[in-house]
């Protein structure tokens, strides 16, 4: 009890100082707008460009960690964000904690990583594994899903719901996607007045790109596996997706 207490605490604390940046800035006649940094989607990427250039004197980017949620963010400013298919973000993520997050950084597993990545080495032999015929096996399985950074992480953990999505719909000013993310950065560029120059990173380590030589191949299986447990990513997917085509539309 005394542990939620204090959790909830840290979290409206945590809000207070969103708000309080939020607030200042507005103060201040600036547009302010938050990106939200959704793991292993580009953000990354999009946080160096956005660095190396300057943005309009009124507008006040604020670029969150992986922490921020869609719900922390103050309702009267902006925010965009970026997604990928998530059996693709799978694969990104089980490799970045393979390799505890080098070259670009270096955090150390946790114990229940360390436990995960001795009993599977590669993203196919979990995914595969969610299903096994040997319960023990399977077990380990869902653990390590459950356990792993990254992979664990589902995009609710950002954006809520559905519901909470289309409240926010018209604060939201890109649904971006790791798959088109030059592209989308442009979008971006052309709706904040950002420079012409600003441009994602070439360096691999700036990137946070995956090095070369990692397993990323899936066997039928482990995919069919995957989209079943990422089946409420896919359903936030698509609610994005209708979102962006009801504002094309209107």
């Amino acid at each position: 009890m005394l542990h939620r207490i204090r959790r909830k605490s840290a979290r409206w604390r945590f809000r207070a100082g969103i708000y309080r940046t939020s607030l200042s800035a507005r103060l201040r006649r600036c547009h302010v707008v938050h990106m939200l940094h959704i793991g292993k989607t580009g953000g990354t990427a999009v946080k160096h460009a956005l660095r190396s250039c300057r943005a309009p004197r009124d507008v006040r980017i604020v670029m969150h960690d992986h922490k921020t949620a869609l719900s922390d963010l103050p309702p009267w400013d902006d925010v965009f964000f970026f997604l990928r298919d998530p059996v693709s973000r799978y694969v990104s993520g089980f490799n970045s904690r393979l390799r505890e997050g080098r070259p670009r950084y270096d955090k150390a597993w946790t114990a229940d990583e360390r436990d995960a990545f001795e009993h599977f080495t590669t993203p196919d032999e979990l995914a595969v594994a969610i299903d096994a015929d040997d319960p023990e096996l399977r077990k380990a399985a869902r653990r390590a899903m459950s356990r792993i950074g990254h992979v664990r992480w589902h995009y609710s953990r950002w954006l809520g719901g559905a519901r909470l999505l289309r409240a926010r719909r018209r604060r939201i000013v890109l649904i971006g996607h790791q798959e088109t993310l030059a592209e989308d950065l442009e979008r971006l560029k052309d709706r904040l007045g950002i420079p012409a120059d600003c441009r994602l990173p070439t360096d691999e380590a700036e990137a946070h790109r995956s090095p070369t030589g990692l397993s990323t191949e899936l066997s039928e299986r482990a995919l069919k596996n995957l989209r079943t447990w990422y089946r409420q990513d896919y359903e936030l997917i698509q609610a994005c997706r209708d979102l962006e085509r009801a504002a094309v539309d209107a």
